[in-house]
């Protein structure tokens, strides 16, 4: 049983559930975060085993893809890098990184829970994915949340 959960968002043009679920050891490196809150969260908090929701977004259709786990301690994302990169950084340097990587593999693929279902249940009302305002690609889960999540992707 995981030990903390977490809502994760990816663009699906970028890096879909499909995509994970095909590539090598069902993995991916969870890379291009440039938020502090959110990096922090994946430095400090996240831990191998940990629950993820895996979420696209600035999609037609936004809405939980699928179960997925943290697979890997966090590690400097190489992105930060490349000056050829969007998430290129120029303060960061290898010997102080300023961004945060970490590895995530998919467990499990159930149907597709919609943006617009999740705020139609009160289970859900005070998740923070449906807070107002809240644009965190990266963000803890309550764990009644999560076990009511699960029963709705089957």
């Amino acid at each position: 049983m995981p030990k903390q959960y977490w809502l994760m968002k990816s663009e699906p043009d970028d890096v879909s559930f499909d995509d994970v679920l095909a590539s090598k050891n069902q993995t991916t490196s969870w890379y291009g975060v440039r938020n502090y809150q959110a990096r922090n969260f994946m430095r400090d908090a996240m831990q191998v085993g940990d629950g993820v929701l895996f979420y696209h977004s600035s999609c037609a259709v936004p809405g939980i893809a699928g179960i997925a786990e943290i697979a890997s301690t966090p590690y400097p994302d190489a992105t930060q890098f490349d000056p050829a990169s969007p998430y290129y950084d120029a303060k960061a340097t290898a010997e102080n990184p300023r961004w945060t990587g970490i590895d995530v593999r998919a467990v499990k693929q159930g149907r597709y829970v919609e943006l617009k279902e999740l705020r139609s249940h009160p289970e859900l009302e005070n998740m923070r994915l449906l807070a107002k305002g809240s644009r965190l690609s990266v963000m803890p889960v309550e764990a009644d949340e999560w076990r009511f999540i699960l029963k709705l992707i089957g």
